[in-house]
């Protein structure tokens, strides 16, 4: 009786202290969100790379108000807390060596023109350090531009001096294809082995101008010649680290990341599912020899439709594995061990990455959920605000230094 008696206080006892610590810890992962909203909400967030603009080109939005499709619009944009989207300046690679590589170029520029001055209250274009700081203050949404892709360029360095001149504050050297300026990752054909002799001098004057250089999209040659000859911190604008993408050259290797931060650069992580794990890096791949392999040995044609029609099957019998928060995390813990909190950022790629955004950072209201995630792994606020925009406006500001200087 007494035993029996003693049993189910202990066990009253263990019960009360279970729902004691599931209360505390409730309570915990609820004071977790709300330092992640204020975080958010009184800091400067730099999201290097989004393709608003080339979304906007194949069909208009009022991204002031909240829209229907994307990842980023107004409404959006304020309750994430981001503050300064880069707005990418993008030139597909079939322009590369023609009159429309420029053009192009200014009909992106165009629509981010037209987004602020649509919306004087809402967006505001940016062209400096201070520029982002002021519209922070005002409660205005500061809009920075990337160019993605140095076609625009057209192998005259005097339109580095106009790009700058319309708003361009840093250029991803190539993109899918090698270009008058550099290899690029995604192409076979390496003409250059890194740089041309014209991307040489580029990167000089980008320096000169304060244009940041991104070697995001580059060859590891390129990569590796830009290192050699930039006088100003570069950036990989929208790359992920190559440790858990194995042979994907798009991403950064161990070593190149630790040239970049020797340099005094940042890597600004890039959310899309395939530069965040080998699993959804393979996907495409996959799916491609198995659309060769049905044709093949069904005698059949290839063609768009029939390509999409099989897709649509593929993708119901194999789910697309969409990668998580937590892989992201697992980025950015990456680079902080192998160079320390101050060489690593955010490059979303969002509108950029369609729809291979991972689970709980699908579009521009997410920032606190990334917040949430880097306070749940010992970060500290200082630091996180090192991620959300201190380490790229520390290169940023480094840029406008030298360009002043020379």
């Amino acid at each position: 009786m007494s035993y029996s008696g003693s049993y189910t206080v202990k066990a009253l006892f263990a019960a009360v202290s279970l729902l004691a610590l599931a209360a505390c810890s409730s309570e915990e992962a609820s004071d977790k969100a709300d330092d992640a909203q204020r975080i958010a909400s009184e800091t400067i967030i730099i999201d290097t790379h989004i393709d608003v603009p080339y979304r906007l080109n194949h069909e208009w939005e009022d991204v002031s108000a909240a829209t229907e499709k994307g990842d980023f619009d107004y409404p959006r944009a304020v309750a994430g807390g981001l503050n300064a989207p880069f707005m990418s300046v993008y030139t597909p690679a079939q322009y590369d060596g023609t009159p429309k590589a420029k053009s192009h170029a200014e009909e992106m520029i165009a629509i981010v023109e037209k987004m602020a001055a649509d919306a004087p209250e809402k967006f505001r274009v940016a062209t400096s350090v201070a520029d982002v700081e002021k519209a922070f203050t005002d409660g205005i949404i500061a809009l920075p531009m990337g160019m993605e892709n140095g076609s625009p360029v057209s192998g005259d360095l005097a339109n580095l001096d106009y790009f700058y001149e319309r708003g361009i504050r840093y250029i991803t050297l190539a993109h899918s294809k090698s270009n008058s300026i550099s290899d690029s990752s995604y192409d076979v054909t390496r003409q250059w082995n890194g740089l041309s002799d014209f991307g040489h001098e580029a990167v000089k004057r980008m320096n000169e101008l304060g244009i940041l250089v991104d070697i995001s999209h580059v060859s590891d040659d390129a990569f590796w010649q830009v290192m050699e000859i930039a006088a100003v911190p570069p950036i990989a604008s929208h790359s992920s680290a190559r440790h858990f993408t194995p042979g994907f050259e798009r991403n950064m290797s161990d070593e190149m990341i630790r040239a970049l931060a020797a340099k005094g650069g940042v890597i600004m992580i890039n959310y899309g599912s395939s530069f965040i794990t080998e699993e959804a890096n393979k996907y495409g791949p996959a799916r491609d020899e198995a659309y060769l392999k049905y044709i093949a040995e069904n005698g059949l044609t290839d063609s768009t439709d029939l390509k999409e029609q099989f897709e649509k099957g593929y993708m119901e019998d194999n789910p697309f594995p969409y990668a998580t928060l937590d892989d992201v995390l697992d980025h950015i813990d990456h680079v902080v061990k192998l160079t320390g909190i101050d060489y690593v950022g955010l490059g979303s790629d969002y509108d950029g990455v369609g729809d291979s955004l991972p689970v709980g950072l699908k579009d521009v209201s997410s920032y606190p959920n990334l917040i949430e995630g880097l306070m749940k792994r010992g970060y500290s606020e200082e630091d996180i605000k090192k991620i959300l925009s201190g380490n790229f406006l520390r290169v940023w500001r480094t840029a406008e230094a030298y360009a002043a200087s020379h």
